[in-house]
């Protein structure tokens, strides 16, 4: 039962910092908007355009090897069940 309200407490805590990424991201970009235009009417040699499309690439690898790799939280290494990580 105790594992139960752990997990019902991580569960909560990782939407909870989800919910703040998101809104913290939205919230970036709204503000950053205009810059972002003037900056894209000034890039003549398209330095931008491949700045982002690396930027992509590295992020997709990462996000890769996170999701192949543990839970590296403290919950996670505690947890008895981490070594059944790959099943789900």
């Amino acid at each position: 039962m105790q594992t139960l309200a752990v997990d019902i407490a991580t569960t909560f805590v990782d939407d909870a910092a989800a919910l703040v990424t998101g809104l913290g991201r939205a919230a970036l970009r709204l503000a950053m908007a205009p810059i972002d235009r003037i900056a894209n009417a000034c890039d003549i040699a398209g330095v931008l355009t491949e700045r982002r499309a690396t930027f992509r690439m590295w992020r997709a690898s990462r996000a890769r090897a996170r999701h192949e790799g543990r839970r590296s939280g403290l919950l996670g290494r505690l947890s008895p069940f981490r070594h059944l990580s790959h099943l789900t």
